[in-house]
């Protein structure tokens, strides 16, 4: 196992106003700007919510829309069709059960139809305040490289990240990981020569 406070803090060094890329004013449109993210870049998905939040920006007027007329605002990002149906899918539990509020804790926010692990624990973290760790792709990658949590699956990765790094420092963590997987650590020619932290990885140390 690597050092992980000296990972930490070399992660916050390189990147210490590392924050969420999407852009929301409410724990709803937060909601929905991360089930909109899989599988998409957030700069893409800005665009689209920049347009969809001017008229349905609360699971009330969310629901005004049919699945097929939501489909046709969100088709750039990719895989709209569950999209749309994973959007107003919990627009309605969050109206029926909820009172039309986002619930801001993890267990509630796992009720909601259409919303995942990782939903859920960017909305926890993020819009709440609360700790949780979000596997993305760049989490789940660096995270392997660097082993700190090693896992062929993102709740294993998540397991082992959370029993890694003290609890108080999830939601930094999971950002920095974001940011380094973005800007060094790439998927398919990470830059390994610019890389600081390369002493621990398993990936360049092979």
């Amino acid at each position: 196992m690597p050092n992980v406070n000296e990972i930490l803090k070399e992660l916050e060094n390189l990147y210490p106003d590392a924050q969420p890329a999407l852009k929301f004013r409410t724990p709803y449109e937060l909601l929905v700007a991360v089930i909109l993210s899989a599988q998409c870049t957030d700069e893409r998905v800005n665009k689209v919510t920049a347009v969809l939040f001017e008229n349905y920006s609360t699971p009330e007027k969310m629901l005004t829309l049919t699945q097929e007329e939501l489909e046709r605002y969100i088709f750039s990002c990719g895989f709209y069709h569950n999209k749309a149906m994973h959007i107003l899918s919990a627009s309605r539990d969050i109206l029926e059960k909820y009172a039309g509020q986002v619930p801001n804790t993890l267990e509630e926010l796992r009720t909601l139809a259409g919303v995942g692990q990782k939903t859920a624990n960017v909305v926890y973290a993020v819009a709440f305040g609360g700790d949780a760790i979000a596997v993305d792709t760049h989490v789940f990658r660096v995270s392997n490289r660097l082993g700190i949590s090693e896992g062929k699956t993102p709740a294993k990765v998540e397991e082992g990240l959370c029993e890694a790094i003290p609890k108080e420092l999830w939601s930094k963590a999971h950002h920095y990981l974001i940011y380094h997987g973005r800007r060094v650590c790439h998927s398919q020619r990470p830059d390994c020569a610019n890389c600081t932290l390369k002493q621990y990885c398993k990936f360049y140390n092979k």
